[in-house]
């Protein structure tokens, strides 16, 4: 048994890793590295954008909500700048954090429309809903919008 000792410990020569063993690693990590990075900002920015669309959900929830309870009647506009909480008759509109809404309604009160964006996403993408069209959120890519009357080119 002390020969077996004597010998593991004499080979102690042999310990370690080689330079060019290390410089494999550490290429081998930076690869890995170069092609997650990218795909984690794609999702963060893929979550802000969707965040910006739940917004417009709720919105459009509290702004029915109103309509019933007022006599048929829509709310009056607001733009949001900030991530402030928004109160449309008495109904909270938390909105998320980095996203800006704009709820505009017509002079006659019989349609409004509501858009937002979140800074923390796409660029140039916005999400609007138009009472008058009705159906889903959509989000699209516009090269210049207007957050004051919800329309874009």
């Amino acid at each position: 048994m002390q020969d077996i000792i004597s010998r593991l410990r004499a080979k102690k020569d042999d310990e370690g890793f080689t330079l060019i063993e290390l410089l494999v690693v550490v290429v081998i990590i930076g690869v890995l590295v170069a092609i997650a990075v990218p795909v984690y900002l794609n999702y963060r920015q893929g979550a802000a954008d969707k965040s910006a669309q739940s917004d417009v959900r709720g919105a459009i929830s509290a702004v029915e909500q109103y309509y019933t309870d007022n006599g048929n009647t829509y709310p009056a506009g607001f733009a949001s700048q900030s991530s402030s909480p928004q109160t449309i008759g008495g109904q909270k509109i938390t909105l998320s954090d980095k996203t800006v809404m704009t709820l505009t309604s017509t002079t006659t009160s019989a349609t409004y429309k509501i858009c937002a964006y979140n800074t923390g996403g796409t660029d140039k993408k916005y999400y609007v809903y138009d009472s008058a069209a009705g159906g889903s959120v959509s989000g699209k890519v516009y090269a210049s919008f207007s957050m004051t009357d919800c329309t874009g080119s």
